[in-house]
Formats: C-alpha cells, sequence, structure tokens
C-alpha cells in the first residue's frame, strides 16, 4: 500500500485561495496534548454534566419573547391554532437539533458550529461562521439586557419607579437613551462567568427553575380559568384557523426564533464529562421542555381570551386581568424578568468560547485563547466579551439591529446541517499535522513504502539513514501512488457525491430565493422556482441511492448520537433555515453584509496569514495514529 502526504503553504496566489478550503483536524486525546504542551495553556475544565446542559439549553432558550410572542403571532397569523405554530416550529428546530447533538458528540470542542464547519466545509466559511457568531451574541446579549430593567420597573410599582441610578436617562443634546441597569447585569454575569463554569451554570439553573415556575403557574392557573369560562378563545364562529393553514405556518416562521438558544449547549462541549452520551441528551431534553411549555402556555392563552382582543404587548398579564387576576401580573413579570437574565448568560457564555477557539487555530490573537489556571475558563475572552456587550447595551437602543441575531444563528444551522452530509458522504479523508511531526511521517512513510516493495528491513529500518533521495516526496499531488489499494469507484463516488451536496445547495437557494420574491414576474418565478425544485429533488434522490462512506463510522470520536433519516432531514434542514434567511429582509442583509466585509478583511490580513494550517503536513487519516505513536517512540 502506498502512502500519501501533502504540504500547503499558502503564501499567496494559488495557495490563498486553497487556504479558504484548508480543514482542521478533529481534536483527540493525541492533538489535544500535543497542543497543550507545546503552547502551555491550560483545558477548560470537564464539569457539566445532564443537569446542567439542560439548565444551559432552557435558559438559553425560553427568554422573554414568548410572553409577549404569543399575542402578537396570535393576532396576525395563527389564531386558536397557536399551538400547532408553535408544535411545527419546535419539529423544525429539532431538525437542527438532530444535526448538532451528531456533530457536538463527535467533534467535543469548545466552538459549536464554527469548530464543525472548519472541519468539515474550510477556513474561509468558518471564519465567516465565527465572525458571524461574534456578531449574533454581542448584539443579542446587549439586546437582551436592555429589556430587563422595563420589566424590573414594573415589580417595583412602574415604569419609572427604579432608583435614579438605574432608571433610563436621555443625554440632552444627543437623543441617546443610556440604560444602567442593562449595563450593571452585563458585568454582573460576566463577573459570574468568570468564577467558574459549574457556578455559573449553577446560578442559570436557579434563575431558570423560576422562569419554568412561572410558566407552569401561567399553565396551571389558566387551565382552571378556561375550565371555569369554557375556554371562550375556542367558542369562535371563524373556527379553529381563522386565517387558514397559511396563516398557521406564517406563524410558525415567526416563533421559530423563540426555540434558538440551544445551540448554546454545543458551545460547551469541551467542558462536559461524558460528551458523546450527554450532549446529544442535553440538547434533545433542553429542546423537548423548551417546546412543550411554549404548547401548553400558548393552548391556555389563546383559549381564555379571543385572538382578535388578545393585547400583543402584554398578552399573558392581560388574559388573567380580564378574568379579575390582576395580581397574576406579577408572577408574570417575575417570569419575563427571570428569563431575560438566564437569556442573558446563555448570550455571553457561548461567545469567550468561540473567541478561544479561534484563537488556537491561529485565525484570531493568542490572547483570546489563555484559560486561567484557577478558574479554568476563558476569563480574558469573558472580560472583552462582557465589556463590548455592556457598553453596547448602555449607550445603543439594539432593538433594531435584532434582526442580525437571526442571521448569525441560522447561518450557523445551515452550515451544521450542510457539515452533517459531508460527514456521511465525503469525510475529511487527510488530516494536518504540524511540519514538527515530519520525521515521524518520513518514517510511516518509508515503512509503508518498503512493505509495498519487500526490498527493506521494516524493523531495522531508522529515519536517520534514510538519505534526501530515498524520502517520499511530500508533493504529490493527488496521485494515486503505485501500490496503492485505492479503488477507483470510490474516487468516483465521493466525486459524485460532493457535486450532488453542492447542486443540492444550490437548488435550495435557487428554490427558496424564487418562492420569497413576490415582485418577480409570475412566469419567471415559477420558472426558477421549477429549476430549484428539481436540482433539489434530483440531489436528495440521488444521495439517497449513493451509498455513504464507511469511513464516517471513524470520524472523530465514536459512541455518540447518530442523525437518523439521512440525506432527508439534514437536507430538510438546510431548506427550512435557507427560507427564513432569505425572509430576513434587505435591511438586515445590508447590515450584516457591512460586518462580514470586516470580517473578511481581517481574515485577509491576519486570519490567513497566522492560521495554524498555514504550513501544515496533510497526511492519510488512517495513518494519524501511527504517526503520532512513532513520534512518541522516537522521543523517548
Amino acid at each position: 500500500m502506498g502512502f500519501l502526504c501533502d504540504t500547503q503553504k499558502n503564501d499567496g496566489g494559488v495557495g490563498g485561495l486553497r487556504s479558504l478550503v484548508r480543514r482542521k483536524q478533529v481534536d483527540s486525546a493525541h492533538s489535544k496534548s500535543s497542543s497543550a504542551s507545546g503552547s502551555g495553556h491550560h483545558q477548560l475544565a470537564k464539569a457539566l454534566t445532564v443537569p446542567h446542559l439542560i439548565a444551559i439549553g432552557v435558559g438559553s432558550t425560553i427568554g422573554a419573547g414568548v410572553y409577549i410572542l404569543v399575542g402578537t403571532v396570535a393576532r396576525e397569523h395563527s389564531g386558536p391554532a397557536l399551538t400547532f405554530s408553535f408544535l411545527i416550529a419546535g419539529i423544525a428546530a429539532a431538525l437542527s437539533a438532530f444535526c448538532y447533538a451528531e456533530l457536538a458528540s463527535r467533534c467535543p470542542s469548545a466552538g459549536s458550529a464554527y469548530h464543525y464547519s472548519y472541519i468539515c466545509v474550510g477556513e474561509g466559511v468558518a471564519w465567516l461562521i465565527g465572525w458571524a457568531l461574534i456578531l449574533e451574541y454581542t448584539i443579542g446579549g446587549s439586546a437582551v439586557a436592555r429589556g430587563i430593567s422595563p420589566n424590573l420597573a414594573l415589580l417595583f410599582g412602574g415604569a419609572d419607579s427604579l432608583p435614579s441610578f438605574l432608571a433610563r436617562q436621555t443625554i440632552p443634546g444627543l437623543g441617546i437613551v443610556v440604560d444602567p441597569c442593562a449595563a450593571i447585569l452585563v458585568f454582573l454575569v460576566t463577573g459570574l462567568l468568570c468564577v467558574g463554569i459549574k457556578e455559573s451554570t449553577f446560578v442559570q439553573g436557579i434563575v431558570t427553575v423560576a422562569n419554568t415556575c412561572a410558566m407552569i403557574f401561567v399553565i396551571i392557573a389558566g387551565g382552571y380559568l378556561g375550565f371555569k369560562t369554557g375556554w371562550p378563545g375556542y367558542e369562535l364562529p371563524v373556527g379553529y384557523f381563522p386565517f387558514g393553514a397559511d396563516g398557521m405556518l406564517a406563524g410558525a416562521s415567526t416563533v421559530f426564533f423563540a426555540y434558538i438558544g440551544f445551540d448554546s449547549v454545543a458551545s460547551t462541549a469541551e467542558e462536559v464529562k461524558n460528551p458523546q452520551r450527554d450532549l446529544p441528551m442535553g440538547i434533545g431534553i433542553a429542546l423537548s421542555i423548551c417546546c412543550t411549555l411554549y404548547m401548553l402556555v400558548s393552548a391556555v392563552i389563546v383559549g381564555l381570551v379571543p385572538y382578535y382582543a388578545m393585547d400583543p404587548d402584554t398578552p399573558i398579564s392581560s388574559a388573567f386581568a380580564s378574568h379579575g387576576m390582576k395580581w397574576a401580573a406579577y408572577i408574570v413579570t417575575v417570569g419575563a424578568s427571570t428569563a431575560l437574565c438566564s437569556t442573558l448568560m446563555g448570550s455571553i457564555l457561548p461567545q469567550p468560547r468561540i473567541l478561544m477557539a479561534m484563537a488556537r487555530d491561529g485565525l484570531l490573537p493568542s490572547f483570546f485563547s489563555d484559560v486561567n489556571k484557577h478558574t479554568q475558563v476563558p476569563v480574558k475572552s469573558t472580560v472583552v466579551t462582557g465589556l463590548l456587550s455592556g457598553i453596547l447595551a448602555f449607550f445603543m437602543d439594539v432593538e433594531q439591529l435584532a434582526g442580525m441575531v437571526s442571521v448569525g444563528t441560522l447561518v450557523a444551522f445551515t452550515v451544521v446541517a450542510i457539515s452533517v452530509l459531508i460527514l456521511r458522504y465525503v469525510p475529511p479523508d487527510e488530516v494536518p499535522l504540524s511540519p514538527s511531526f515530519q520525521e515521524a511521517i518520513d518514517s510511516v512513510s518509508v515503512r509503508y513504502s518498503s512493505s509495498s516493495s519487500k526490498e527493506v528491513d521494516v524493523e531495522n529500518i531508522k529515519t536517520d539513514d534514510i538519505t534526501s533521495s530515498d524520502r517520499i516526496p511530500l508533493l504529490v499531488g493527488k496521485q494515486t501512488p503505485v501500490g496503492c489499494n485505492f479503488e477507483v469507484n470510490e474516487a468516483n463516488r465521493r466525486k459524485i457525491a460532493g457535486w450532488t451536496i453542492m447542486v443540492t445547495c444550490i437548488g435550495v437557494l435557487v428554490l427558496t430565493s424564487a418562492a420569497s420574491s413576490v415582485s418577480l414576474y409570475s412566469s419567471l418565478r415559477f420558472t426558477l422556482c421549477g429549476i430549484g425544485g428539481v436540482l433539489l429533488l434530483s440531489g436528495l434522490v440521488l444521495l439517497t441511492w449513493i451509498d455513504q462512506d464507511d469511513a464516517r463510522h471513524n470520524f472523530g470520536h465514536s459512541g455518540g448520537f447518530i442523525c437518523p433519516w439521512v440525506p432527508l432531514l439534514p437536507i430538510a434542514c438546510i431548506l427550512i433555515n435557507v427560507y427564513l434567511l432569505i425572509n430576513l429582509g434587505g435591511a438586515t442583509w445590508a447590515r450584516v453584509s457591512i460586518w462580514l466585509a470586516i470580517g473578511a478583511v481581517v481574515y485577509l490580513f491576519y486570519g490567513r496569514k497566522h492560521s495554524s494550517l498555514r504550513y501544515a503536513v496533510y497526511v492519510p487519516a488512517a495513518h494519524v495514529d501511527e504517526i503520532y505513536q512513532s513520534s512518541r517512540n522516537s522521543r523517548s
């Protein structure tokens, strides 16, 4: 059997383009130990179990939006069918959760979607994902913090009842409304996250339990009122679907964003004690709890008050007040306040780990990769994240930028689904290693070459005895070496599968763009929809017919969750997320484009030149363990 290895030195020109598609190695015991010893950085604490992950997932997902969203969506889209809208949105979110669960258990390292896309797609896409997630969590945390002070003010008796040092103030002459309460809360959460992951998760669990209890109160008390009054919201002449099936689906698209947050669980993968078992369980249980609570709350509220009479701003409080329970508004407000505090922690928690992962890969300065020796958390990255979010929360009304949060999440969901397809059909067959392993690579390379020709004594060979003319050339390109048992059919299968995945994604983009462009001429619109549909269905059929790659069984860490119904489930996930992305609006995309353009410049002038893969040596994945073993033997 021959041995193929390659090296990539990306100094510019064609090499600069190749840097966009170079892929990193799945973190293993070998790579982690070598990187830790080489960099001197401490590892994150292995402290999280399933209850911790459930607290993070539920706390990050259930925000105050549910206390407001039910009124708006019921009035404008779903009517009494709001419960089905939450169910459909939950199923759509579960598609992404399945994809996250498999990748999180196979690649349990910090970085979430950034890490997965770097392994499966390439450095360029991974950089854009990481850069978009930085924007998402910064703006998301600031927006959540700005929403806490009005709810706290209601608990103290009214909108203007907060102490002056916490109340919102307007700067004379500038018209800027500053929010000291929001900034203080961000700084408090940042300090808590710096103490330790176990401690901060424990506090988040307590806050999440308080929020869950408030929602259970709404369900039980509202159910009692409903049975007592005969559910007036369901006894309507227009029926259960006043806006039809289209309205119910439109409502599902809106409430889908209420499920955003479970991906925070994946960002803590490196700190989980048993990631192969606990990560899929944490993601699945958290999403199931959120979907159940959403459906029960919506079923109760739309049954208490006719959908057209619901208050869009305070639907739950108004529903209880209309039945003589005005005191229930305080419990609802407590639930909204605790939900916001928990979501704030869930928004700030992932970003330091993404910054740390990007810095470990050389795409950001090493300052962000430092892990505190005592608390075992990335304190420097956490402090920087807290400062940025706190400043934004203090000075800016970031509600107009809230759509940018959805872009980062939906792009990440889409790329994670694509990564699952790549993992199953064309998993990376080459692994990058540091040039420090060159001696071990040469040794293993010669060993296989010798066994092929049967002219060299493998047991007695030493690397020092190999002359320069005897070395196996590193720049072999993509030619199959003599003696390699590489089957042509397998090469063709991988090539066909790769092109099919790309054509399927193009079909999704064409179909969703045409379906959302109501301004196009109907003939052109239907034609584009037809072309996109044909590409999509052809890709689905072909991927179903093609055998999945056997190397998928050895990809990353084994024994974890396996995503079912591949390729149908990932493709359906891509279709839903791209459709939602297309419909976010031109203003949102214009703002995001500016941020992504800044990111492209940063990558061009810093990330590409400092990437840890810049001088990596690529070797067949099947021989990585042998190379590590050879390296250890040579040192001992």
